[in-house]
């Protein structure tokens, strides 16, 4: 079991092209097919945010990495999206896109399938510059904090999502729970929680960093929610066809989370 110290002296050698090399490009981001995984989490999101219900001034994104897929259909609902990473090596790849920059990751598969299944008939260049447009803000952030900004966040935030990042930073499943409370403390009486994740995994690779992961059912992620006092919404889960276990992970599956903080008495 590794002590929070280990896990963040293992972040040190992260390396984001990797990650994103081993995650965000074929296999796993194969869009020819809605059985591939990347689509089953392009999906969840869209069928989400497509209600209707979760909408206002802020969102914040809890431990983005250098990925900006997981905002593309929150950034519709949204007057501003906060991205967040406890590296700064994240924090400078998602400045790079927002940016323009070319020698950034080609995010416009993503783009374009998610107008497509949206179905709005938008040109997906549109939907690239409405994010980059309303991610206003790239923070550091320390999920094991009880501020995990270090300070309040003013107002707090109408929705959070967070994708694959709790589970790979907690050293075990008390940790993960006590994690989720401090993020929680970020969003307002009511607001949403979206949360996607690992199942069952218990390392990841990037680059020369083999990082370690507490391995979580679907039942810890649900009491880790209900500890915190939050309504479960939805919940599903994929789990990771024999195609796509490449060796950079030994990921069992990945859940999808629609959580509600309870409104203040």
């Amino acid at each position: 079991m590794s002590s929070l110290a280990a896990l963040r002296e293992g972040y040190e050698r992260f390396d984001p092209h990797a990650y994103l090399q081993n995650n965000y490009l074929p296999p796993r981001a194969d869009f020819s097919s809605e059985e591939f995984v990347v689509p089953w989490k392009l999906r969840c999101l869209a069928e989400t945010f497509a209600s209707g219900e979760i909408h206002g001034r802020t969102l914040i994104d809890v431990g983005s990495g250098p990925t900006i897929y997981q905002l593309l259909s929150a950034c519709d609902h949204f007057e501003e999206i906060v991205a967040t990473d406890y590296l700064a090596v994240n924090r400078e790849e998602l400045g790079r896109w927002v940016r323009g920059e070319p020698s950034t990751f080609d995010w416009s598969p993503f783009i374009r399938h998610v107008c497509k299944i949206e179905g709005r008939g938008e040109p997906w260049q549109e939907k690239e510059r409405r994010l980059r447009d309303r991610l206003r803000r790239i923070l550091p952030i320390d999920v094991h904090r009880p501020d995990p900004l270090g300070a309040p966040l003013h107002p707090p935030a109408d929705a959070l999502l967070s994708a694959f990042c709790l589970e790979a930073v907690s050293p075990d499943r008390d940790a993960f729970a006590r994690a989720l409370a401090h993020v929680g403390s970020l969003l307002r009486p009511g607001g949403h929680a979206l949360l996607l994740g690992a199942l069952g995994e218990s390392f990841y690779l990037a680059g020369a960093a083999r990082l370690p992961v507490v391995p979580l059912a679907e039942d810890d992620v649900r009491a880790a929610l209900a500890g915190v006092g939050f309504a479960l919404r939805d919940f599903r889960s994929y789990a990771m066809p024999p195609a796509l276990r490449t060796g950079v992970d030994d990921v069992d599956g990945v859940f999808f989370a629609h959580a509600q903080k309870p409104l203040e008495a």
